[in-house]
């Protein structure tokens, strides 16, 4: 093997899989087929649940000063995502160009091989391995790793030549997206609708502005390259009546309203994540964010199995929690574009929801869809209020520590917390001590009603979830351990 694990595509998902899979000692290579960075930023910011990824492995602050805010809103509807309690704010006009910069940066730092001006033209499964043919700058060339993961976007290749089905929806019309300078313009939200269309405008640093342009009836367009400014121009004119020809353009790109979901996320040796696993209408900003959870739940699991820790059975649990989280994004997508790309003939609609919005149970469900703070997996049977869910980042106390839940998951490791002090539990779990670390604490500051209230002890796994709790769980904790972690050392 070259590699236990090849990466296609080094966007937000390629990378954020790479660096989990090396935290866990894994050799990684992640091919990429473009030479550089593009520059381009179609994701900004990152969600609750997103920030809560990045800081469970401490990388917020690679990100700079960070802007977060509780407003968002669902199909241009505003939704306050302040009655989330307890939830990281989202983040803000935080380039995709920038994200890219610091994950690549972090995965460089853990020794990832990257290559870049590398694309695949072939794979082939043939049950011991993955056979992968390379084209690079100076010729063609063959790797062969234990499995690969398809991270290259909406065309994937890997999808493609794996034979995934990938059914759905084709895209009714074409879209402009362009960071411009020099505009001058107000802002304007998603869902301020026009007699023929809608248009957003948002303001980014450096004088830059950000639109975003969906003129109905525009049929979509087979392209081999970018769209120029001028065909923005002359859409915006006929939409609001305003020219913009004075705009000095860095990017412009196209999008469709295309809604599709491959059928499996795993087919042998061969797995998707990102918009290789799923594309639709970039709607409240969650395409990257669902991609980058996608990479974090695989990452620990794909590495505990060629690590010969855990039986290849737990890859199948990555298809089983994530396969549904991107069929509700597909679903969400496409009723908030109905709700900003539709006509007169919704305003109804939007009006009835606009009343509903203002009920905090409503608000709660919608912002925790789009934030991606509902997302709750299978983990066994039980009763505790946290299993299946992410662990709450609270404070911890214990004999000679002070620290955070986020700060104990840094290494990529499971982790015990032994809220109780229990010399039992401590030594059922040692037989996992090389993948599990056993800390003992109690939660400081915790209110009587918290979802920790009553709880002496807590398993989390890598990604943050809660995977047994006691009391509440109706496995033993072994064999939880056993299920997530594989057998006893």
């Amino acid at each position: 093997m070259d590699a236990a694990v090849i990466v296609v595509g080094a966007g937000p998902a390629g990378l954020v899989l790479a660096g989990e899979l090396r935290l866990a000692g894994v050799d990684v290579i992640a091919l990429e087929r473009l030479p550089e960075r593009t520059g381009e930023s179609r994701g900004l910011g990152f969600t609750a649940r997103t920030m809560e990824v990045f800081d469970q492995r401490g990388l917020l602050t690679r990100f700079g000063d960070v802007e977060t805010s509780n407003v968002g809103h669902f199909g241009g509807l505003p939704v306050d995502f302040g009655v989330l309690e307890g939830a990281h704010q989202a983040a803000k006009s935080v380039p995709q160009s920038q994200t890219e910069a610091a994950l690549e940066a972090w995965v460089d730092e853990l020794g990832t091989d990257l290559r870049r001006g590398h694309e695949v033209t072939s794979i082939e499964d043939d049950g011991d391995g993955v056979e992968v043919g390379v084209r690079g700058p100076d010729g063609e060339y063959t790797l062969r790793a234990a499995y690969l993961v398809g991270c290259d976007g909406g065309r994937s290749m890997v999808r493609k030549a794996g034979g995934f089905d990938f059914p759905g929806t084709a895209s009714t019309m074409e879209m402009f997206l362009a960071d411009v300078e020099g505009l001058g313009l107000e802002p304007r939200m998603i869902g301020e609708t026009f007699a023929n269309g809608m248009v957003m405008v948002g303001p980014l640093p450096g004088g830059v502005t950000r639109l975003i342009l969906c003129e109905r009836g525009t049929p979509p367009q087979k392209r081999t390259s970018a769209p120029s400014y001028e065909e923005v121009v002359v859409g915006w004119k006929r939409v609001t009546g305003e020219d913009i020809s004075h705009g000095k353009p860095i990017w412009v790109s196209s999008f469709g309203d295309a809604t599709r979901q491959a059928t499996e996320y795993r087919r042998g040796r061969i797995l998707l994540a990102g918009d290789s696993a799923h594309i639709h209408l970039p709607a409240g900003g969650q395409g990257m964010n669902t991609s980058i959870q996608d990479a974090m739940n695989l990452g620990w699991k794909l590495a505990a199995v060629v690590r010969g820790k855990a039986p290849e059975a737990l890859l199948d649990t990555y298809h089983d929690e994530r396969h549904p989280v991107g069929q509700r994004l597909l679903m969400n997508t496409r009723a908030q574009g109905l709700l900003f790309l539709s006509g007169s003939e919704v305003q109804p609609l939007r009006d009835v929801l606009g009343e509903l919005i203002q009920y905090e149970d409503v608000s709660r469900h919608l912002a925790g869809m789009v934030s991606g703070l509902e997302i709750h997996y299978d983990v066994g049977g039980g009763r505790h209020p946290l299993l299946g869910r992410r662990m709450p980042d609270l404070e911890l106390v214990g004999a000679d520590l002070k620290t955070r839940a986020t700060q104990l998951l840094h290494s990529g490791r499971g982790l015990l917390l032994d809220l109780a002090d229990n010399a039992v539990l401590r030594r059922r779990a040692a037989g996992w001590a090389d993948r599990v670390d056993v800390v003992t604490a109690a939660p400081h500051g915790l209110a009587e009603s918290s979802q920790l209230a009553g709880t002496t002890a807590v398993l989390v796994r890598p990604d943050g979830y809660v995977a047994w709790a006691a009391p509440g769980s109706h496995d033993d904790l072994p064999m939880s351990l056993e299920r997530w972690f594989g057998p006893s050392r």
